[in-house]
This record gives structure tokens, sequence and C-alpha cells, in this order.
């Protein structure tokens, strides 16, 4: 996961990819991947209305479309295997399996019955498994399905969340962790979108033994923040897990909306400047760490800013203002921002980004 001189990705990418694939690209398209530093991927609108994933350039230079059934949300990347994944939007039921480079047919995958996707997933680091967010509706609990990613992606189990709400995840460097981000929020697809619990939402942060999934540290919020969902997750190099969340409670609080924990310590939550918390308006759409310079991004589409911090410290080191910003990554340099109004780190394309941000690194 660490940036080891700016034109690896690039670099990688095209070796993947091979002749055959920059071949199929349209004149612009193969400049914007020949002088890219770093390739990523995002879902999109388009101006038709339609629904996709694009890989672009840093600089925010569309390489290439992949078309999708409908709205995509988070997406997942196995540099092991060069496989992506991008899950429906909630109460999604598909997850469609990309090859960037083109070498390999898309595989659908559907939520078994009783269950829609959460949005979010993450390989195991060899890319042999696939983790996947749902909620088991009926249940109303949080699950973790697991799919083999060398058997066409066949569904091969799953573990409890041990939370409801379940939304982002992601897994240890080591593949032995499994950490699980449970907004706390009950929702069932017969009313679409809507948040069931407010009065008496039940967030936590979660570990698991990614082989058995049995739990091995779950940490809840005081009741004076239980309307603090917990959202989206990165694991800084050191292992320290930050996350990022959304207040659900009145609009004149200032909660804290950030943190951090390692395996055997219990949460820190991050106390922001005030200015800074108001500028983020409550809600942290996404999160993301660049290992290389030790630094955490923010990005708020309702307070449309993006905060950069000091991942050591948690001190804030940058703030601009992004009109709806959405997704953040990791960049060659700094943090890469994406908006819904069709910016990327500057250049406004054609499309409304969706929420995410992948680096296929």
């Amino acid at each position: 996961m660490v940036w080891n001189g700016e034109a690896i990705d690039r670099r990688a990418f095209l070796k993947a990819a091979g002749i055959g694939f920059a071949a199929t690209l349209a004149p612009g398209q193969l400049i914007a991947l020949e002088r890219a530093d770093a390739v990523y991927a995002s879902g999109f609108r388009a101006a038709d209305g339609s629904f996709g994933i694009a890989t672009v350039s840093e600089r925010g230079e569309i390489i290439d479309r992949f078309a999708l059934p409908a709205r995509a949300h988070g997406m997942a990347y196995s540099a092991a295997t060069g496989r992506a994944v991008a899950f429906a939007r909630r109460p999604g039921t598909f997850a469609m399996v990309f090859d960037p480079s083109r070498q390999a047919e898309p595989v659908m995958i559907t939520a078994p019955e009783g269950r829609h996707f959460y949005g979010h997933g993450h390989f195991s680091p060899d890319g042999a498994t696939l983790y996947a967010s749902e909620n088991d509706f009926d249940g109303n609990r949080g699950m973790i399905g697991l799919y083999d990613a060398r058997d066409r992606f066949r569904r091969i189990g799953d573990f409890e969340a041990h939370g409801i709400g379940t939304h982002d995840m992601t897994v240890s460097d080591d593949g032995s962790l499994l950490v699980i981000a449970n907004g706390g929020i009950e929702t069932h697809p017969d009313f679409g979108r809507t948040k069931l619990n407010l009065d008496h939402m039940d967030p936590s942060l979660v570990m698991l033994d990614a082989k058995s999934g049995v739990l091995i540290q779950k940490h809840t919020l005081p009741a004076s923040l239980r309307q603090l969902s917990t959202r989206h997750l990165d694991i800084a190099e050191n292992g320290r897990v930050w996350f990022a969340c959304q207040w659900e409670g009145a609009r004149n609080e200032a909660p804290p909306l950030a943190g951090w924990f390692s395996k055997g310590e219990d949460i820190a939550l991050l106390s922001l400047p005030k200015e800074t918390t108001a500028r983020l308006a409550n809600y942290v759409g996404a999160i993301a760490v660049n290992r290389r310079e030790n630094i955490v991004g923010l990005t708020s589409p309702i307070g449309g800013a993006s905060v950069t911090l000091d991942a050591k410290s948690g001190l804030v080191l940058k703030e601009e203002t992004v009109r709806e910003a959405a997704g953040v990554a990791a960049g060659p340099h700094g943090i890469a921002v994406s908006s819904y109004d069709g910016r990327f780190s500057g250049i406004r394309s054609d499309v409304a980004w969706d929420q995410h941000i992948i680096s296929l690194k």
C-alpha cells in the first residue's frame, strides 16, 4: 500500500493491461493514461442518467468507462489479481467484478435472498477472498459475506458483523483481521433508504478474526454519542485504524467526527477545531490515509469541504472548500478529491462522481 515513486501505478497498470488494452483506447484516453502518475476508479452518473465506473488519472482525465446496471457506492481492488469490484448503493443487491485492464470479462454477484449489499467490501491480501458488508434485513443484523475469487466469486459463507447498519469494512495488511464500521442505523428495503431507529441507534467498531469470524474486539460509543454513525475506515501503516462519522442528532451540536483505534486499544475520538467541525457540517462522507506522507484526508459533501490531517497527531494541516466534495484517496502527492459535480483534482468531466474513489495500486 506504500507509494514507491510517482509513476509506479501507471507503469504497473500499463504492464498488467498490455498492448491490447492500450489499442482499445481513443487517442485522448491513451494520452491521459500515458501521462498519469496514478490511476483511480470511481462510480459515476452520466449526463443521460446511466451509471458506470470510470478509471481516471490523478489529473482527473477519464481513461476508460464500464457500464453498470444501477448506481454504485464503494469499491474494492486487489493488487494481487488486478480485479476490482463495484458494490451497489444500499439497498442494492448487485456487485460487479471487473478488470480495469479488460483482460477478463465482468462477473456479476447477486446478494442472497434476504440480504442486500451495504456498498463496501475488501479483498484478502492474496486476492483469493472477497469480503462484503451486507444487511440481513429481516434479522436486523449486519453480516460480512465471503466470496471465493478463485471460483467466479461463489459465495462460501458469512460472518456476523456484531452490529447493525454495517457499512464500510477493511482488512489488515497481513490478512488476519477484518475491521468493520457498524453505523448503528436500522434499515429495511421495504422502506427504501429510510433510517428507522434514529432515536436508539447503536454504532460500533469491530475487529474479527478473518479466518474464523471470531469477535476479537468491539467498541461502542458513549450514550451521549449514540447518534454518531461510524461509517468509513482506512488503515495506516502502523496498523492504526482511522474512522469517520456522520451525526444523526441535533444540527446545532458539534460532536467529534473522526478518530482512531488499534488492536488491543480503546478508541480515541479526535477533537477538531470548532471551525473545522463546523466546516464538515457534522458529516464526513469519506476518509483515506496516505501512508507515504502520513496524512489523512476527510471530505464532506454537505459542508463542501476537504480536510487534511496529520496521521500521527491528528492536527489539521489543510482545509479547502470543495463544493459537493465526494471521494478521497491517497495520491502520489497529498490527497485526491472528487466531487458530485464532476470535478476530480481540479478537472471537470461530463459525469457526476459518486461518493468514493479507490486507487488501483
